[in-house]
């Protein structure tokens, strides 16, 4: 498989800025000032990221420029498909999520027929003072990097730091109830080689090591050309495909962007929709445990923290502008729902801990979720891949399917007719059509 290309992170559109009412001689004039000197300075206007004082309240922020640089990502091949639309009380089949505004930039015809595959990966730690992975955790995706790189945008959440040094949250004498990850920064390689172009870092790990060691674990990923999201009040914008793909990455802590006032997301959602043609929302939220594989309705707490309300969260960025939301934080799979033809799926599980992670069972149990999106942002087809841990942590690919069943039951139970319907593959979607289609035709053949 020929090597991807990285995605380059684009500013975006520059702000508009609104006139306000003057008279109308007045306004004329601005006007016809504006059409002269546009037909000399057309070509000058350069894209800025959509970014809300990235850093503020947070020192390494602005230290290390809270809004990435721009980025693009090449073209996967994952076939074409459609999730069936959500239907129930509320929903409106095909209809655009509630709230949004026909505002996003135009696409340009080539870019307006092209879907985008985005993958995304759980939790993933490579090494700390628990343990860490031989030759700088080079083989640690070798098993899983094929699925990873066969997407056109791939993100994962990073549940740690790389960095050499700082003093770490749990102080000398860590309890067993406290846990500080920090990795070798030339370990950031692994996640380039096996395919991610994004990583999350609004989590409660990336301030394990103070501002230095986040300032380390940005250092770390712009080394390797990987994109971080999550800083407060930060939009990281790739052009995928000629496409602006904004990315943000929301968790309930200080050093993120905040995933408890929903209405502040919402609002910085539908900005970042404004400038962008896609809109991908990142959740760390929800309780930790091998007894938390549901996803309730209402406010989660784990260790006496403010988890967030991860379903009324999804509700209100969909309907401001998101078009697929993706989580992590439980430690073990969730179920996927469906709002708005947008696909939001609440949790992976553990993808890569080498004895970081506590295992055994679901705790174990993981997998990398592929989603096409259409130009409007609709879900058109995906599959979710079961991947087990085994040995240290390692994620390996389950042939027999059961990341994909469980996550099939929980979002029967916990989302009724707004669930991602999966078949025994994973797959949903026109892609979960054509496998019934191909059955069929098997079945109808050997008969």
């Amino acid at each position: 498989m020929a090597a991807r290309r990285h995605p380059t992170e684009d500013p975006g559109p520059a702000p508009r800025t609104r006139l306000r009412r003057l008279g109308p001689a007045f306004c004329f004039g601005i006007l016809l000032g504006l059409v002269i000197t546009g037909l000399t300075f057309a070509g000058s206007i350069v894209q800025q990221d959509d970014r809300d004082a990235a850093g503020a309240g947070l020192g390494v922020a602005a230290a290390t420029g809270a809004v990435n640089p721009p980025v693009t990502v090449p073209p996967a091949t994952v076939p074409p498909a459609t999730v069936p639309p959500a239907t129930g009380p509320g929903v409106t089949p095909g209809a655009a999520p509630q709230g949004t505004t026909s505002a996003r930039p135009a696409t340009s015809p080539a870019a307006a027929g092209d879907a985008i595959t985005v993958a995304w990966a759980g939790d993933i730690v490579l090494g700390s003072q628990y343990g860490l992975p031989p030759d700088r955790a080079r083989r640690v995706f070798a098993g899983v990097a094929p699925v990873l790189r066969d997407a056109d945008l791939t993100i994962g959440n990073y549940e740690g730091t790389f960095g050499r040094g700082g003093s770490s949250k749990c102080g000398a004498s860590p309890s067993g109830m406290c846990f500080a990850f920090q990795a070798p920064p030339e370990n950031a390689a692994a996640l380039e080689a096996a395919g991610f172009d994004v990583m999350n870092l609004a989590n409660n790990h990336a301030l394990d090591y103070g501002e230095s060691g986040l300032h380390q674990t940005i250092q770390a990923l712009d080394r390797v050309h990987v994109k971080h999201a999550g800083l407060p009040g930060s939009v990281t914008t790739v052009r995928v495909k000629g496409r602006r793909v904004a990315i943000i990455g929301f968790a309930p802590y200080k050093w993120a962007t905040s995933l408890t006032d929903i209405p502040a997301a919402r609002a910085l959602v539908t900005r970042a929709a404004r400038r962008s043609d896609l809109v991908i929302v990142l959740i760390h939220a929800g309780a930790e445990g091998s007894d938390k594989t549901h996803t309730p309705r209402g406010t989660e707490t784990a260790f006496g923290e403010d988890r967030g309300d991860s379903r009324a969260f999804a509700q209100a960025v969909v309907e401001g502008g998101a078009d697929l939301v993706l989580g992590s934080g439980p430690h073990v799979l969730r179920g996927m729902e469906r709002i708005h033809d947008r696909v939001v799926a609440y949790s992976l599980g553990n993808f890569a801990g080498h004895t970081n992670f506590g295992m055994g069972g679901v705790l174990s149990s993981s997998g990398i979720l592929r989603v096409k999106l259409g130009p409007t942002g609709r879900a058109l087809s995906g599959k979710l891949t079961s991947v087990v841990l085994t040995g240290p942590g390692t994620p390996t690919l389950d042939p027999s399917g059961a990341s994909a069943r469980l996550v099939g039951r929980l979002s029967r139970e916990d989302f009724g007719h707004r669930r991602v319907p999966l078949d025994a593959e994973g797959r949903f979607g026109q892609a979960r059509r054509d496998a019934l289609r191909s059955a069929r035709a098997r079945r109808a053949a050997a008969d």
